[in-house]
């Protein structure tokens, strides 16, 4: 079988491409990566300096540029999470409200544009319920524009620690397939359960228990034939699994059947052995007193213990901020909590730990950041920044879990292959 010719947007430092090269059996044959609000393109940069300065590799606005996308058979991406909403011009067409959601548009720009057979994104679990005055509206938005162009679309929030990785991180993985695939005709004879507990697109790779859970019962719902009514007053409440296939949408809470997972330790292990020490540098300053008169310290054991504070709304409205109290340090037997794009720095959110060489307290390393995403120790190192490093690993996905599915895409890449071949084809026509 020939490599999967594979286009990836919002490339970042190249988890998606790492993840299936991981797996073996796919070329990325064109990528783009850009961020708009600096000069300094740090992300692209660290993506040509591991897999190499082509031409293919795009360092600009995708808006100007999706039209010279590549032909290729599976679109991956990781969005960001916006405003998605239409609305109906003047002259009664479809257009875009909402400019921060324009890169949606551009996916399904390229989606209609090139008709890729598989387009695999990944998101916050947030997405699914935004906005918070319309819940669930978004994500309709999206499934109807999917249906609107010719797929089925079946979606999961998966948990990388429930799976056996290192970190508690859910993001919600989006896998859209044309109905012309043999995959669709194949799973529309499916009902829904089995869909999504044995033979959907993530069941195989990440198992759940035989029912759903009881305290979210299943939805059955049908899209609004218009994406303006859609956008306009459609709202659900979906569960953390689902599919849609022409319009008619069926949501599940699944249980997943947990893997043991990789604890906080063995990553801090796992580099010590590659790396040796930690720098200096990563532990906690006690000789700086910050404007509120505290200690490094003291900053991060008042910001991550429990607390109640007295805030004013716009409004005048006087109300009581409650923040419950976390583990610190951080327990190196469990995995890693969610890293976001603060990470190292002294917050609420940073991971601090007990060096288990030195027993003293420090943040995670840079390397150790990459290894809780599932990449190679210092794949961010050359030329960018400390502080860039550990943004870019807020922002990054778990990398194993894009090797899993890499490896589900083929089999089902290859229900069309076999299929032309039965068909009397010696090279199938669609490679």
């Amino acid at each position: 079988m020939k490599d999967i010719k594979v286009a990836e947007l919002f490339a970042g430092v190249g988890g998606f491409r790492l993840g299936l090269e991981n797996a073996g059996g796919f070329d990325v044959s064109w990528m783009n990566q850009w961020e708009p609000s600096t000069k300094s393109q740090h992300a692209f940069n660290c993506y040509i300096e591991n897999f190499g300065d082509d031409s293919s590799h795009v360092n600009e606005d995708i808006a100007k540029v999706w039209k010279d996308i590549t032909d290729h058979d599976l679109l991956v991406g990781g969005f960001p999470c916006q405003d998605y909403s239409v609305a109906r011009s003047l002259s009664g067409e479809k257009g875009i409200q909402g400019k921060k959601g324009v890169l949606f548009w551009e996916i399904m720009n390229i989606v209609q544009y090139k008709k890729p057979k598989y387009v695999l994104l990944e998101n916050v679990d947030r997405l699914l319920k935004s906005p918070s005055k319309q819940r669930g509206r978004d994500f309709s938005i999206m499934l109807t524009a999917f249906r609107d162009a010719g797929y089925y679309v079946e979606w999961r929030v998966i948990n990388a620690a429930d799976y056996g990785f290192a970190q508690r991180r859910r993001r919600v993985f989006i896998f859209a397939y044309t109905v012309e695939t043999e995959f669709a005709t194949q799973q529309a004879k499916l009902d829904e359960k089995d869909i999504l507990h044995k033979k959907g697109f993530f069941a195989p790779s990440f198992k759940v228990e035989k029912e759903p859970s009881l305290k979210h019962k299943d939805k059955s719902v049908t899209l609004p034939r218009d994406i303006v009514d859609v956008s306009d007053e459609f709202s659900e409440n979906y569960r953390n699994a689902g599919i849609m296939r022409d319009g008619k949408v069926y949501t599940a809470e699944l249980i997943p059947l947990t893997k043991s997972p990789k604890t906080l330790g063995e990553v801090v292990e796992e580099i010590y052995q590659e790396l040796g020490p930690v720098d200096e540098r990563f532990y906690l300053d006690e000789s700086k007193i910050n404007k509120k008169g505290r200690t490094e310290l003291e900053e991060l054991k008042y910001l991550k213990g429990p607390k109640k504070i007295e805030r004013i709304a716009q409004t005048g409205h006087k109300y009581i901020y409650s923040e419950g109290g976390m583990s610190f340090p951080d327990p190196l037997t469990l995995p890693g909590r969610t890293m976001l794009t603060s990470e190292g720095t002294s917050n609420r959110s940073s991971h601090v730990i007990e060096d288990p060489y030195t027993k003293r307290l420090r943040y995670l390393s840079p390397e150790e950041c990459e290894r809780l995403n599932d990449f190679p120790a210092k794949w961010t190192e050359t030329g960018m920044p400390l502080r860039t490093r550990y943004f870019c690993m807020g922002n990054a996905l778990v990398v194993g879990l894009v090797a899993l599915m890499g490896e589900r895409i083929k089999e089902i890449y290859n229900l069309d292959v076999e299929k032309f071949y039965e068909q009397g084809f010696e090279q199938p026509t669609m490679l």
